[in-house]
């Protein structure tokens, strides 16, 4: 696991990264939530574990601000408040899971190792570059503009922008869209030769691109 820690009681953030340290599980600190969301943005992280009185950015904003901008990384939410009205804000704004203050390190563990098992289900949307994909009424959108989409070209299109910006070999690709009933090699092809001229035609800068002898990529063509 690779956690990312938001915490600015100094004391508690250096406890535990001391026990996650004895538990051999990485982890990045930072005690501010402009910094934390430069670090989300840059890094795969299995779970955060995010305070929510944070200086300069709020926790609940921080929260609020990636699911919007399409990123699933599981939430733990730290805090001292513990009435349901606290709760019930923080899940809407995006958060996975809560645990009270003063906690159990071994309890932060545990949820921290449930949590990464898994992607969030908060996410109301994701992007790259100016692609938009609306998860609430299951529509894609390049430059505000909607782009009818068939059922596969849309689960393909999934899978890249959760990968994005990192390649998609082809096999994997194939396993993640169609699982068990793999079609023949042609029908990927062409799927994909569809998206380029739906994604593509008439745009600038190119998004869907084939990497020789690595796969498939979602992302605009000045980070290739």
């Amino acid at each position: 696991m690779l956690l990312l820690i938001v915490e600015d009681d100094i004391d508690l953030a250096a406890a535990i990264l001391d026990f996650l340290e004895l538990e051999d599980i990485r982890s990045d600190h930072t005690d501010n939530g402009e910094t934390a969301l430069s670090l989300i943005r840059q890094h795969p992280y299995d779970v955060i574990v995010l305070d929510i009185n944070l200086p300069r950015v709020s926790g609940l904003e921080i929260c609020s601000v990636i699911r919007n901008e399409g990123n699933d990384v599981p939430v733990l939410m730290l805090t001292a408040m513990d009435t349901l009205k606290d709760k019930i804000t923080g899940f809407e704004k995006g958060a996975d899971d809560y645990l009270i203050k003063p906690f159990d390190m071994e309890e932060l563990i545990i949820r921290c190792r449930v949590l990464a098992k898994r992607r969030s289900g908060q996410v109301t949307q994701m992007s790259v570059g100016p692609l938009v994909y609306k998860l609430e009424n299951d529509a894609f959108y390049r430059d505000g503009k909607a782009i009818k989409i068939s059922p596969i070209g849309m689960r393909i299109l999934e899978v890249l922008m959760r990968a994005s910006p990192s390649i998609v070999p082809r096999e994997k690709l194939i396993n993640d869209v169609w699982g068990d009933d793999a079609p023949d090699s042609n029908s990927l092809k062409v799927h994909l030769f569809n998206l380029r001229k739906q994604l593509d035609a008439g745009f600038s800068p190119k998004l869907l691109h084939t990497i020789p002898g690595k796969g498939i990529v979602l992302r605009e063509e000045s980070s290739l």
